[in-house]
């Protein structure tokens, strides 16, 4: 689930970069700093070591936007006042890459994540897409799991956040609690009526890992410092 999210915000991000150069045709992958500056070029000794990884990059997408992250950071580094005010590009893309994605298209335009159809809409379509902040390894790694998987919490805004797990036809309820872990409930009810009446929302993947972000954001401001010594 994580790799989705990631490969999500990055179509969003990829939107808002293509617009910004009035690109969109080249979206969703593209190395966009041709666009920003086509003369930039980066150093010999990085731009070997690059042509040296790529090599071993399988498909022409994943090694476009590899090479658009290096020269990127490069040209972030160099000349930050060339960029404008964006999120980072690559940033969830390289998460996703790291994460162990890949992508191939498939016959009807969309993309084959390992197994999982994606679509990737349009640029107009990304660009309302809600963004996602929260990146960080815990939040990813809480998101991972087998399983069709129904996320709630108290009136779709506050933590702490459930989920319902059905893995084999087996139904795991877990909550995420303060040690940042998912550990079996039982707050959730059996039916989606009791659900409704224990007063507990359904969350999209997104808004569960934003309140799965804050969640950790809390903990980590609220950890001694003395205990991270």
């Amino acid at each position: 689930m994580s790799r989705r999210i990631l490969l999500r915000e990055y179509l969003r991000r990829a939107a808002l970069w293509a617009q910004e150069y009035a690109v969109e045709s080249a979206w969703p992958f593209f190395d966009v700093t041709q666009y920003v500056d086509p003369e930039f070029r980066l150093s010999p000794g990085t731009a070997a070591e690059l042509e040296a990884f790529l090599s071993r990059v399988p498909g022409s997408e994943i090694r476009e936007t590899c090479a658009g992250a290096v020269r990127l950071a490069d040209m972030r580094e160099r000349n930050p006042a060339a960029l404008p005010g964006l999120p980072d590009l690559y940033e969830p893309l390289v998460l996703f890459y790291e994460r162990g994605g890949e992508f191939v298209r498939d016959s009807a335009g969309g993309l084959d994540l390992t197994g999982v159809s994606f679509r990737p809409g349009t640029p107009q379509g990304n660009l309302r897409t809600p963004p996602f902040r929260a990146l960080g390894e815990t939040v990813l790694d809480a998101l991972d799991t087998r399983g069709r998987v129904s996320y709630y919490a108290p009136d779709g805004r506050r933590a702490p956040v459930m989920r319902r797990r059905v893995v084999r036809g087996e139904r795991r309820d877990e909550l995420f609690g303060p040690d940042l872990r998912w550990a079996p409930t039982d707050r959730l009810p059996e039916t989606e009526e009791g659900v409704k009446g224990a007063g507990l929302v359904p969350l999209d993947e997104i808004a569960a890992a934003e309140l799965i972000g804050g969640a950790v954001g809390r903990a980590f401001r609220s950890t001694d410092p003395k205990d991270m010594l």
